[in-house]
């Protein structure tokens, strides 16, 4: 430090930083998106070896470690697997988005990973694991995991 800023308090400016970047999602992630965003259909990859279907998507089995090439259709419904609520506006909740929040674990029909996403249409009380969920879709889709708009509970059929 020089002399001329000697017995001179440094001074902190707290500031955050927004650093806007873009990422090749690959193939398997790309072929998932593309079906939203073009179908609003729910596709997911099926190991050739265990026969498990990974929803979000992998390109290779954790367990088998074979390529997952085969794709199939996964129902727009599940179930609760678990979920968590965020009772006030955290940096990581989108700004359009009313608190609480809830943020399912949703095991898909057909698939036998859980996906994570947004419930609504629901109150916070309400929400149960086991509880039965539908797929809404956005009205606008861009290829992104938010062409799921968010889950909403099934109306009981009777």
């Amino acid at each position: 430090m020089s002399d001329k800023f000697k017995g001179i308090e440094p001074m902190v400016y707290n500031s955050k930083i927004n650093v806007p970047y873009s990422w090749w999602a690959g193939d398997t992630a790309t072929k998932f998106f593309i079906s939203l965003r073009d179908e609003k259909k729910i596709i997911a990859p099926r190991c050739t070896g265990c026969k498990k279907i990974f929803l979000p998507p992998r390109k290779v089995c954790p367990e088998c470690f074979n390529e997952n090439t085969e794709w199939v259709n996964v129902s727009d419904e599940g179930t609760v697997q678990s979920y968590t609520i965020a009772r006030r506006h955290l940096e990581s909740i989108p700004k359009n988005k009313k608190v609480p929040v809830i943020w399912g674990l949703i095991k898909l029909d057909g698939a036998d990973t859980a996906l994570l996403h947004y419930l609504d249409d629901v109150r916070p009380e309400d929400v149960k694991i086991g509880m039965r969920v539908k797929a809404v879709f956005a009205d606008s889709r861009k290829g992104t995991i938010r062409d799921i708009s968010h889950f909403q509970p099934v109306k009981s059929r009777v």
